[in-house]
Order: C-alpha cells, then sequence, then structure tokens
C-alpha cells in the first residue's frame, strides 16, 4: 500500500479473482524473495511506482468458493506498508489500471473495490497516525 498526498495507489485486475475490481497492487512472493522484496517488485511490476517497504499491515485470508461452497482457492494476503519515491502510475503486468484516488474516496467505499480495501487502508491510517505514508517527499 502506497500513500502520498492523502491518495492511495490502487490498480484494476485483469484477471480473476477480483478482475475490474480496484485493490491494492501486488502478486505471488518470488522463491527466495522477503515478502517485503516482493510488494517493491510487484508495485513497480503492476504500476510503475518506486516505493521503500516500510512493515507489515497485516494478514488476510482470501477463501474463494465454487458453486457448492467448496473452497477452490484459498489466498494469504500480506499488507505491506510502503513509502513512495518516485514515477507516476502505468498499469502493467496484470494491473489492467493504476492510478491514485482520493483517501476519503476509498473510505466511503464509492469505488468497485476488492473486499477488505477501506479495512486495511483505515489500519494503515491508524498505524502510522496517517502522516508517515502520506506525507510528501522530503527530497526536492
Amino acid at each position: 500500500m502506497v500513500l502520498h498526498r492523502a491518495q492511495v495507489l490502487l490498480v484494476q485486475r485483469s484477471k480473476q479473482p477480483d478482475k475490474g475490481l480496484w485493490g491494492f497492487p501486488g502478486g505471488h512472493v518470488e522463491w527466495g524473495e522477503t515478502v517485503l522484496e516482493a510488494a517493491a517488485r510487484e508495485l513497480q511490476e503492476e504500476t510503475g511506482i518506486r516505493a521503500q517497504p516500510l512493515h507489515y499491515l497485516g494478514n488476510l485470508d482470501l477463501l474463494l468458493r465454487d458453486q457448492s461452497g467448496e473452497v477452490s482457492a484459498h489466498y494469504l494476503l500480506v499488507g505491506v506498508a510502503c513509502r513512495y519515491l518516485s514515477g507516476v502510475p502505468v498499469a502493467g503486468d496484470d494491473a489492467q489500471a493504476a492510478q491514485w484516488f482520493a483517501v476519503d474516496r476509498i473510505l466511503h467505499g464509492d469505488l468497485p473495490m476488492s473486499a477488505q480495501v477501506p479495512d486495511l487502508l483505515e489500519q494503515a491510517l491508524r498505524a502510522e497516525g496517517g502522516q508517515a505514508l502520506a506525507r510528501p517527499e522530503s527530497r526536492a
């Protein structure tokens, strides 16, 4: 999750699960890669944005069920707070769109989003007091 100048970066998924919904950039951890390294790599691959991973925000279980109610897939999603470094959002990899959204818009839920996006955003804002992640770059 990247916050910058009271905005949060989201991608619109081009694949299932959640095709067409907006959510945080992310993907699979590669063999020998830490979760924090994977967060930075996936962020850049999906959006063109460079950011410094700071810390874990929490874990979310995503259970997909078939028509009979049986679990067909189980994903463990790990939220990572990242500090914006540079770049302009450009959709890449498995994202069909990437853009900044006002934090308030996401918290009000007026965008078709993956489950728990507003909850994870609120968690990040509480954890950092809304300041450390959202402050503008200190470099010129």
